[in-house]
């Protein structure tokens, strides 16, 4: 259940109710807003009067439902603004991983070059095999913000474990929680004392419910800036790296209020695929794609064959846009 106090209630009030409740509380517009779980259905008589308004749910996604909030949300990402009424496509461009300066300037520049305003590349990367190129670490995080510096780019990175998430936070305008780290709490704890907006990857053995209350962590901790990312599911296909769930995509649309970036590159896996999926994600009204793309992939250090050349990010937009404009949006 989500609980809004009345604005006469002060905070001393506040914290005994929702100790009472056992309910999370935290301070939105001046009002204190509590969430308990899902198994409360009603309010308890003697706290009733000092309620404004109440919603009762079924599960525990709540602050994310648009039972809630029946708008979809507007996160702010440096000058650009995606969710809400925007019909904005934010695409997301930049390396797996940042491996030198000349390699992350490089990405910089093609975004400039195309109009684009957002860098991503992993300092931090949770490789399966501790024999990969495991990121250059607050290195790479310091070549970042040393692009966002120079070209005026917002800077998108991963947090890999809670050892450096206060670094990535930082750093970076948006924090990338990835699919392996979803379920660290000592990461989204920390990112929900920010208001910086967090990108969280969906788990690729993880249900849509268990996706969302991941961000619920965050929401509950006071930082409404929350973007989901699907980015491909594990299945019984061996043919390519996942599954991109689509189907997945529009459950969120018709029961989230945040706002949705798609990742075709991990997805796909193989750069060949990754245009037609970015095509079929535009066509769905998505908030945001996320695409890998190199300088020269079959040098890059991680995750070589999923990545576009320059050339390739460049064909991609153009084919994307026609795309974007024909259900509304604009590529931005």
């Amino acid at each position: 259940m989500i609980i809004h106090l009345k604005q006469s209630i002060d905070s001393n009030r506040a914290a005994e109710i929702a100790k009472q409740l056992k309910a999370i509380i935290f301070k939105k517009d001046g009002q204190h807003v509590l969430i308990t779980g899902y198994a409360l259905k009603s309010i308890p008589d003697d706290v009733i009067n000092e309620v404004a308004d109440s919603w009762v749910f079924e599960n525990d996604i709540q602050l994310a439902s648009n039972k809630y909030i029946s708008d979809k949300r507007e996160v702010s990402i440096g000058n650009t603004t995606i969710g809400g009424n925007t019909k904005n496509t934010i695409l997301i461009g930049g390396p797996c991983s940042v491996e030198s300066e000349e390699q992350i300037r490089s990405s910089a520049e093609l975004l400039k070059e195309l109009g684009l305003g957002t860098l991503r590349g992993g300092c931090y990367k949770p490789r399966t095999s501790p024999y990969s190129f495991q990121g250059l670490g607050l290195e790479g995080l310091q070549l970042l913000a040393k692009m966002r510096e120079e070209y005026g780019l917002n800077i998108i990175t991963e947090v890999r474990d809670a050892t450096h998430v206060h670094d990535v936070i930082e750093h970076s305008d948006v924090i990338q929680i990835g699919a392996k780290a979803m379920y660290d709490q000592g990461i989204l704890r920390a990112c929900a004392k920010t208001q910086k907006p967090v990108l969280i990857k969906r788990g690729f053995g993880t249900t849509l419910k268990e996706f969302v209350q991941a961000a619920e962590f965050v929401l509950s901790g006071g930082n409404p800036n929350v973007l989901l990312c699907e980015r491909g599911l594990r299945t019984f296909e061996t043919a390519t790296r996942f599954t991109l769930d689509l189907c997945g995509v529009a459950w969120l649309q018709e029961h989230v209020n945040l706002p949705i970036i798609l990742d075709p590159s991990h997805a796909m896996g193989y750069a060949y695929g990754v245009p037609a999926l970015s095509r079929a994600c535009v066509a769905m009204g998505i908030d945001g794609l996320l695409i890998e793309a190199h300088p020269n992939p079959s040098l890059a250090k991680s995750d070589a064959s999923q990545q576009l050349d320059h050339n390739g990010f460049r064909n991609l937009l153009n084919d994307i846009t026609p795309v974007a404009q024909s259900v509304g949006y604009k590529i931005v």
